[in-house]
């Protein structure tokens, strides 16, 4: 910004500064900085967007290129286009022009919606001559039965068809079908901004553009602000007044200046009502609304609307201060004519040349030459000056407009401007944003800002206290020291116990994935193998065993079988079971070694005792312990299966019928033959047996065994561990003398070199927060100070009147 105070010429490295720092603390950098880099780039380059709204033909661009002293924008009679417009500074060397053109489908979308309201047959192809001769046909047909472009609502729309279907004939190279092409000046081959501003202002072309963006040079626009035109309130397409209403209550929005029309046509309009209506509803926007009564100068000379106009504004308007009365012609081309003279007529021979040709031959008097006259006759703003004018019957207008310019010359000029009241708004409208919104700015700024600093000063002053508390002397040190063994101790007995109970908990919820993962190998692994001990089953080493065992008999019952298999299927599921279980006690202790290892209450204990005080050697014991445990559990789990399931002789269940069915099989002759001959079937037999026993262990009962007894023996371990942490005293005690006197010197070094960092880190927050408090002084925003830190931290007597840690210095500001 070009008038930034002096005192925030270094805002933006103080900002940082103070970010850095808070980077800097790995307690702190975690906090979101991005609202204060956010606040930060609109404080030091503010864009305040100023947008003009209002109906057609109340005077918006006429009153912009007035403020701005340069016809820039499209003004003549009739309905504006869906164009926006922005203007932001360049400096005089660097003036352009960015237009964006609408694409050939927002055309005929726009072309679509006047012909429905015109009640033409809907466009198919814009793209034929035909169809765009016999549209601009029937619109020029509808203007001529309202008597004229701007008589009626519907005369409005069908102008602006014409415009649009003649803008995009001439515009069709430069017309995308579905994106929207944008093109600098040069593209055009314009040499400087008069000529793409004179080509942008034509109707036809303004009809075809999404947008125009200026760059020109004013010191309206130098400190960032932005001047946007919009669409009429009542534009012939809807969605471009809803562009409009979305812009006036966009949060970016910095001010809105609504253009309205009731100086000259003595009530407002329906549309214009809705607006203020509800711009007065929503308190972001009504507070930032500057309501221009333009085109003033007619009630000059009318003394009905001058009594409306004044009604109006008592009724309606008069709880604002920001209610002004404009002529945009008189206050435009009073600026254009302040550098002309006698010698081109005043402007008649330039700014009025093209205005002036008439048809005949005959000079033609231009609209502002009119009102010039009338204003110097009937106006009554001369009649207490000095300025003696008359307008003379025998003489044209414009010999007038001469005669009375070069008897006054500027001085009725500067009057005339003066008079417009273009001038005063303009003032207004900039001491507006300098002294109400460029404050808010830092404002904001400071309000992000304070969540942070009032953080890192409590951190600074919390470190720094504790650093100051720690003992600076050796001895004192390793009294310190010595003085805190018993309760690090207790607090490492306290961790480990916590931390075997985390661990024994993950395992009863399920929430271990690596037990969890060995625990479903186990289960694969039974199941493999009663499939493998199934397949693999030899009914004749069966029957071999069952004669052996009864050496009288020559023949076996299919009993006999069974019960052979009973028990070979059972020890065989059993070995599986304990190797498996097994190898997940393995596999768990040996991860909770680790992860015990690896904890900070383990290096702790080393540095106390130089060993792990016997936890390593206690988990190992209870592995052992544990293994021992699901050992006995596996073999009494898998015993069981040597009794037949409660229901396997159940009447109506298809084991019972397939064992009669073996059994029929087996009883067809007393050799091995026929038993033999059963093996399938007695194969199916022993699964429909062994299936549901097998499931039922290692989907149920055996998880719950492994879960209790890894609970029972590791917790009282844990808590009788840390209990003997605690006795080991002495020896903590005897061990830590041997490497107090060092570790006492490095901590004290430690902590004075913390101290001195801690120092510094102060002096460079304490700089850039006073720095930025003068910055905020120079905007009188006292009550937004930053907390800087003092000296000393008297909490009950340094606190400012905002409630933070203060020095004296930024106290007396």
């Amino acid at each position: 910004m070009s008038d930034l105070p002096l005192q925030c010429k270094n805002l933006k490295e103080q900002v940082e500064s103070i970010l850095q720092l808070l980077q800097q603390e790995s307690t702190l950098h975690s906090q979101d900085i991005t609202p204060v880099q956010t606040s930060l780039t609109k404080a030091i380059s503010p864009k305040f967007e100023i947008v003009f709204a209002g109906a057609f033909s109340a005077g918006k661009s006429m009153l912009i290129n007035a403020l701005l002293e340069r016809e820039l924008l499209y003004s003549a009679e009739g309905h504006a286009t869906g164009t926006e417009c922005k203007i932001e500074y360049a400096e005089l060397d660097k003036e352009r022009v960015v237009l964006t053109f609408l694409s050939e489908v927002e055309i005929r979308e726009q072309a679509v919606y006047l012909c429905q309201q015109l009640g033409f047959t809907t466009v198919t192809n814009i793209n034929q001559a035909d169809v765009i001769t016999l549209l601009r046909q029937g619109s020029e047909a509808i203007i001529q039965q309202e008597g004229g472009e701007s008589k009626s609502e519907r005369a409005k729309q069908a102008k602006a068809l014409i415009l649009l279907l003649e803008g995009y004939m001439a515009n069709r190279d430069r017309i995308n079908t579905v994106n929207n092409a944008t093109y600098s000046m040069e593209q055009f081959n314009f040499s400087n901004l008069k000529e793409a501003a004179g080509y942008a202002r034509r109707g036809s072309n303004s009809a075809v553009l999404k947008r125009i963006e200026y760059y020109c040079n004013h010191p309206l626009l130098q400190d960032g602000n932005v001047i946007i035109d919009t669409p009429g309130i009542d534009a012939p397409v809807e969605k471009d007044a809803q562009l409009t209403y979305a812009k006036i209550q966009h949060p970016d929005t910095s001010a809105v200046v609504c253009v309205l029309k009731p100086a000259s046509a003595g009530d407002m309009t329906k549309e214009e009502t809705e607006l203020l209506e509800l711009m007065r509803q929503n308190g972001g926007v009504r507070d930032r609304v500057f309501y221009v009564f333009n085109r003033i100068d007619e009630t000059w000379y009318n003394t009905q609307l001058r009594l409306r106009l004044d009604d109006l504004i008592s009724g309606q308007f008069g709880n604002s201060n920001k209610v002004y009365k404009t002529s945009g012609l008189l206050g435009f081309y009073g600026s254009q004519i302040k550098q002309t003279n006698q010698l081109d007529r005043f402007g008649l021979d330039s700014v009025f040349a093209e205005s002036i040709k008439g048809l005949d031959g005959q000079e033609e008097t231009p609209q502002f030459v009119y009102a010039f006259n009338n204003y110097c006759v009937n106006s009554g703003k001369l009649s207490t000056t000095k300025f003696r004018v008359s307008v003379n019957g025998y003489e044209t207008p414009n010999q007038n407009y001469v005669r009375i310019l070069g008897d006054w010359g500027n001085e009725l000029i500067e009057k005339l401007i003066q008079d417009s009241g273009t001038e005063e708004f303009r003032t207004a409208i900039t001491r507006y944003l300098t002294e109400e919104k460029r404050p808010q700015l830092f404002k904001n700024l400071a309000d992000d800002l304070e969540y942070i600093c009032i953080k890192l000063t409590k951190h600074y002053q919390s470190v720094q206290r504790n650093l100051d508390s720690q003992p600076q002397e050796i001895e004192s040190m390793k009294q310190q020291e010595l003085q805190r063994l018993n309760q690090q101790l207790q607090q490492i007995g306290r961790e480990f116990s916590e931390h075997i109970t985390k661990e024994v908990n993950q395992i009863i919820n399920n929430s271990c994935d690596a037990f969890e993962a060995d625990f479903r190998q186990l289960q694969s692994r039974m199941i493999r193998r009663l499939d493998e001990l199934l397949d693999t089953f030899s009914v004749a080493s069966a029957y071999q065993r069952a004669t052996i065992s009864h050496p009288r008999n020559a023949t076996a019952p299919l009993i006999a079988i069974l019960v052979e298999a009973f028990y070979y299927l059972a020890n065989q599921l059993e070995d599986i079971l304990i190797e498996s279980s097994q190898q997940v006690v393995a596999n768990y202790f040996q991860r909770l070694i680790e992860k015990i290892r690896k904890s900070e209450y383990y290096r702790q204990l080393y540095r106390l005792l130089d060993n792990d005080g016997g936890i390593e050697q206690e988990i190992r014991t209870i592995e052992k312990q544990v293994t021992q445990a699901l050992v006995s559990a596996a073999s009494v789990e898998c015993d069981r299966f040597v009794r037949e399931s409660p229901r396997f002789y159940d009447e109506g269940t298809f084991s019972i019928y397939q064992f009669r069915q073996t059994l029929l099989q087996t009883s067809q002759s007393y050799d091995a033959e026929s038993i033999v001959e059963a093996e399938p079937a007695i194969r199916q037999l022993l699964k429909l047996d062994f299936e549901p026993k097998v499931s039922q262990t290692i989907r149920k009962s055996f998880r719950q065994t492994i879960n209790q007894t890894l609970k029972t023996q590791l917790l009282p371990m844990a808590d009788q561990q840390a209990d003997e942490i605690l006795q080991q005293y002495p020896q903590a005690r005897a061990y830590l003398e041997k490497t107090l006197q060092q570790e006492a010197e490095e901590k004290i070094a430690n902590n004075r070199r913390l101290l001195s960092v801690v120092e510094e880190n102060i002096a460079v927050y304490n700089l850039a927060a006073s720095s930025i408090n003068s910055c905020l002084q120079s905007m009188k925003l006292y009550d937004h100070f930053l907390p800087v830190i003092g000296e000393y931290f008297d909490t009950d007597d340094k606190f400012a009147n905002n409630g933070f840690v203060v020095s004296d210095a930024v106290r007396e500001v």
